[in-house]
């Protein structure tokens, strides 16, 4: 995803610096190649392997790692000068064994003020190195913030919408990546015509956590999740459809599908805030 966030933001008039490990190869083939089985990187996107120059190069930095691994990079920032810069978290996650939001992990292990904000929503690469439009939402408990970067990355190919529950998008967006596995199983499974259950009780119960954890449960209803995983749930590109369905069927699959630590987050939030899946809740008052 940093690949064609780089690719974007170039495109529509940006200067981009794209960081990425040494021992990558995603970042040795594009600094070889300048290519993976996506895209191409214009010769004026800049590349390094040194974070703190990429820190310094901008304004905007946009993160795309996986959601297990943001509070270790966090943490790595504090020796660099990062003050009052704007940081916007673009992957749809929860960590895995405290149930935090991403927000909440990144505003944990930053010691300096920053802007933060999150971009989510519908929409696939392969999708957008067609020039195939969408529509996204950026969030930030700073609507200022929301406002800078609304303006400063909309175009013809992504229309941005202004977020008003930071909570809400976040834990749908988060969501939306084990309904994806699981609309993946279904698939796998034969079972497709249950999708329109899943996407109906799915996002019903998603809101009804967003709900008791004082977040809108409308927000729920929006592009940060119901449109999200719309998307995803009939997407031959999805890596978290993909590899539901390859569970299932007992296949290797070797892509990051971030609902997989998603679903261990859910639990321990439906555990801590006492929200019980509603097929749950029958069969215990049946049994009762």
């Amino acid at each position: 995803m940093g690949i064609i966030l780089a690719w974007y933001a170039n495109k529509i008039g940006h200067g981009v610096m794209l960081w990425g490990r040494e021992a990558s190869r995603n970042y040795q083939d594009f600094v070889h190649k300048r290519t993976n089985e996506y895209l191409r990187l214009p010769e004026d996107i800049r590349l390094t392997n040194e974070i703190g120059d990429a820190i310094q190069f901008a304004d905007v930095i946009l993160i795309a790692i996986s959601a297990q691994e943001l509070r270790g990079f966090a943490k790595q920032l504090n020796s660099i000068q990062i003050a009052n810069k704007t940081f916007v978290l673009c992957m749809k996650g929860l960590e895995m064994e405290s149930g935090k939001r991403l927000s909440q992990v990144f505003n944990e292990e930053i010691q300096p003020p920053v802007n933060l904000a999150i971009w989510v929503g519908p929409g696939h690469v392969q999708d957008f190195v067609n020039d195939i439009p969408n529509c996204m939402v950026i969030d930030s408990d700073n609507i200022d913030t929301t406002k800078l970067l609304v303006e400063g990355l909309g175009s013809e190919t992504i229309r941005f919408y202004y977020g008003q529950d930071l909570l809400g998008n976040e834990i749908g967006a988060a969501a939306k990546n084990v309904i994806g596995i699981a609309a993946g199983m279904l698939d796998g499974l034969g079972y497709a015509s249950l999708k329109g259950a899943l996407m109906a009780r799915g996002t019903k119960e998603i809101a009804r956590l967003v709900r008791t954890m004082g977040g809108n449960e409308y927000t729920v209803y929006g592009l940060g999740h119901l449109g999200d995983y719309e998307a995803t749930v009939f997407s031959k590109h999805s890596h978290n459809r993909r590899f539901g369905e390859a569970l299932v069927r007992k296949e290797r699959f070797e892509k990051l599908a971030e609902g997989a630590a998603t679903v261990k987050a859910l639990l321990r939030l439906s555990s801590d805030y006492n929200v019980i899946p509603s097929f749950r809740k029958e069969t215990i008052q049946k049994s009762n």
